[in-house]
């Protein structure tokens, strides 16, 4: 099964689910704006994208990112914290087998968990 983080407003995450669906992958779409996912499970997922500095998890771009002030320097504990608090700062969209994950960016990315 692959867990898909999902935003349903995002052309990327639909994307991304299209392709896993076509591929006729068991996919279980969270969405995350939604269901947001704890501290630990941000973590969780870093780890399963090879332990990347969680700023490469981040929507640096978003307004809130400013809004909040937030720093590219931060550091990873700082960084995931923020995500938990605001997870419309969590790159999108995240797809995982678990022990493995992609980030969907480009959305075919997500075909190498199938």
């Amino acid at each position: 099964m692959i867990a898909l983080w999902h935003n349903p407003r995002c052309s990327k995450s639909r994307q991304a689910l299209a392709l896993l669906q076509d591929a006729g992958a068991d996919v279980q779409v969270r969405r995350y704006l939604e269901d947001a996912p704890s501290a630990d499970e941000i973590e969780a997922m870093r780890q399963a994208l090879g332990g990347i500095p969680a700023m490469q998890m981040m929507r640096t771009g978003e307004k809130l990112f400013r809004e909040l002030g937030l720093a590219k320097d931060m550091s990873d504990v700082d960084a995931v914290a923020a995500m938990a608090a605001h997870p419309i700062l969590i790159e999108r969209p995240l797809a995982s087998t678990g022990t493995k994950a992609v980030i969907g960016r480009p959305p075919e990315d997500v075909l190498q968990l199938v």
